[in-house]
């Protein structure tokens, strides 16, 4: 969903009209918006982006020459999704961590490990866009009869169109290889949960409780270990008897 409007308007811009490759690709940008808003879905930062990006090209393709465009949409398109994915991570809205939270649960999603890789894999991609972007402006600035229709001078395609690609496709491919690499085991992973129990309880009390409300949010097949309880808990309102107390734990396949 967050994609399929660059995704249209890179396939379109150099086999279609300018006008219609940009209107096509906003009203794709405007639909994708559009459901994504009813169903809830992540990429919100993407999303109102890429109307904003194609809505631009859009005036621009219709006020500006031909020749012109033929020269600098492309870089105006490439500085676009940069544009997008740098102020996602500057708002601290990374349109990888949008999506890659959809079906996490809460401890994966609040975990350094996850926050780390999808930061990671966001930074790939901003720096992907942005030699993208770099790429698309040497033939304009270096080469004054650019364009990006020019199949015969390799300084055109091989700067509109192969760099670009082949960056956005090695990104890709890292989105894909480097989650695997950096993900810890799931048994190493520690999740931090709470437990309620009375206040004059003993140690081994409290480890008790502690070990039998990790087993109950493992769920079958899994078990509790490495079960720990922090050194305080805390009277629970309207009930001074019983305490809540932070606790850590692994987990691992039922032995």
């Amino acid at each position: 969903m967050g994609f399929a409007p660059w995704i249209v308007y890179w396939v379109l811009v150099g086999n279609v009209p300018f006008t219609t490759a940009v209107l096509v690709a906003l009203g794709v940008a405007v639909l994708s918006f559009l459901i994504g808003r009813v169903k809830r879905r992540p990429g919100r930062t993407l999303e109102i982006g890429a109307v904003a990006t194609f809505l631009v090209l859009t005036v621009l393709t219709f006020t500006l020459s031909h020749a012109f465009m033929e020269r600098w949409i492309q870089p105006l398109s490439n500085a676009g999704i940069f544009l997008v994915a740098l102020t996602g991570v500057l708002i601290g809205k990374p349109f990888v961590r949008e999506f890659a939270e959809v079906g996490q649960p809460p401890e994966v999603i609040d975990s350094d490990v996850f926050r780390r890789i999808t930061a990671l894999l966001t930074w790939i991609w901003v720096a992907a866009f942005a030699g993208m972007t770099v790429s698309s402006l040497i033939p304009p600035i270096v080469y004054g009869d650019a364009t990006i229709l020019d199949t015969k001078t390799p300084l055109s395609f091989v700067c509109y169109w192969v760099i670009p690609f082949s960056l956005l496709g090695l990104a890709a491919l890292a989105s894909r290889v480097l989650p695997d690499r950096m993900a810890p085991d799931p048994e190493d992973v520690v999740r931090s949960t709470t437990f309620v129990a009375y206040g004059e309880a003993t140690i081994d009390e409290l480890y008790y409780l502690a070990t039998e409300h990790a087993n109950r949010e493992v769920g079958a097949g899994k078990e509790a270990y490495e079960v720990k309880v922090g050194g305080k808990g805390t009277p629970l309102v309207g009930d001074e008897d019983r305490n809540s107390w932070p606790s850590t734990y692994k987990v691992r396949d039922r032995r």
